[in-house]
């Protein structure tokens, strides 16, 4: 299955990408909408990366492991999308013309 890999590399550059955007922005909304979309990138890459590995290992102490995984990433992408959301709707708000 390659495109597991794919996807776990391509999260954790986008995770990287928008933990840079954050610095580098100076408004506090526009950080906040970052940092809800880098959990999103987080979320994926830790949900992917223990899907990764039951199918790598298939063993019952990967599965044990890869089932917390998969609960700490879910969290963290339902987390991370509300948050995007609810930052997207701010910035309409805000900007509207």
């Amino acid at each position: 299955m390659i495109i597991f890999p794919i996807i776990i590399v391509l999260s954790l550059v986008f995770w990287v990408y928008y933990k840079v955007a954050i610095i580098k922005s100076n408004d506090e909304l526009t950080q906040a909408y970052f940092n809800a979309k880098s959990r999103i990138c987080l979320g994926s890459f830790i949900f992917f990366f223990a899907i990764n590995q039951y199918l790598f290992y298939q063993t019952q102490l990967s599965l044990f492991i890869g089932i917390v995984f998969l609960v700490f990433g879910s969290a963290n992408l339902y987390v991370g999308l509300k948050e995007a959301k609810h930052y997207r709707q701010e910035w309409k708000r805000l900007n509207a013309q």
